[in-house]
């Protein structure tokens, strides 16, 4: 008989699959359309350059390898087991994410904020001994998110008129900046969540240097910042 642990080695396996492959049913997403706000968002400080969004590649593909891997050496690990519960959980919202994202910013904000908090439970859960295949992966995953979440709050903020564009941006921002440090320094390993992290603070300052020097300026500041502790997790 297949045990539950073998099961759940195997619906995260798949879940990730269906991960990543979710962008190729919703072709149509390329961001929020500045319509979709009360308040038309053009071309947001909040938001990173568009080069950024390459990282998903890196994230989708790394997620699949790790947890296929998981699957045939690690289905019966305990210390897998307990990560692969709320990392399936993030994986399975991610991949009805792109679906609703184009119908609502409000929904898709709702459902990337329990996307980053069941991937940071798995992130903090993550076997050492296998961090190329799981701690790395979702850290990257994790980082990235913990950017994405902060963004969405910016642009639901400003497009729904609570703040200007960029006040917004330099709120959001700095949430991303604090939760990032903070995570980072308390997970003391996985510097892939800071470098995802310090990935997208610079995007946002590349993209704004010329728009915003207050955004610009603490962006930059804030990926220093998220270096530290993320430095510190290297060594």
């Amino acid at each position: 008989m297949i045990s539950k642990a073998h099961v759940s080695a195997l619906l995260t396996a798949a879940v990730s699959i269906t991960f990543a492959a979710s962008p190729f049913f919703v072709q149509d997403f390329s961001g929020f359309d500045p319509d979709q706000f009360p308040v038309a968002q053009e071309d947001p400080p909040v938001v990173p350059a568009g080069y950024a969004f390459s990282i998903w590649g890196v994230i989708y593909l790394w997620l699949v390898v790790g947890m296929i891997w998981g699957l045939f050496r690690r289905a019966e690990d305990y210390r897998w087991d307990e990560m692969r519960r709320p990392l399936c959980v993030s994986l399975a919202v991610g991949t009805a994410w792109l679906a609703v994202a184009v119908v609502s910013p409000v929904w898709a904000s709702v459902l990337i904020w329990i996307m980053l908090l069941t991937a940071l439970t798995a992130l903090f859960l993550s076997p050492e001994d296998d961090a190329g295949w799981a701690t790395l992966p979702i850290g990257l995953y994790a980082g990235w998110l913990s950017a994405a979440s902060c963004v969405s709050l910016g642009l639901l903020s400003a497009g729904y008129g609570l703040f200007s564009q960029e006040t917004a941006a330099l709120v959001f921002i700095g949430v991303a900046i604090a939760l990032g440090a903070a995570i980072q320094a308390r997970l003391r390993r996985a510097p892939t969540y800071g470098m995802a992290v310090i990935w997208a603070l610079l995007a946002v300052a590349f993209d704004s240097w010329n728009e915003s020097t207050a955004v610009f300026s603490l962006a930059l500041a804030g990926a220093a910042l998220v270096l530290l502790p993320t430095l510190r997790a290297l060594r």
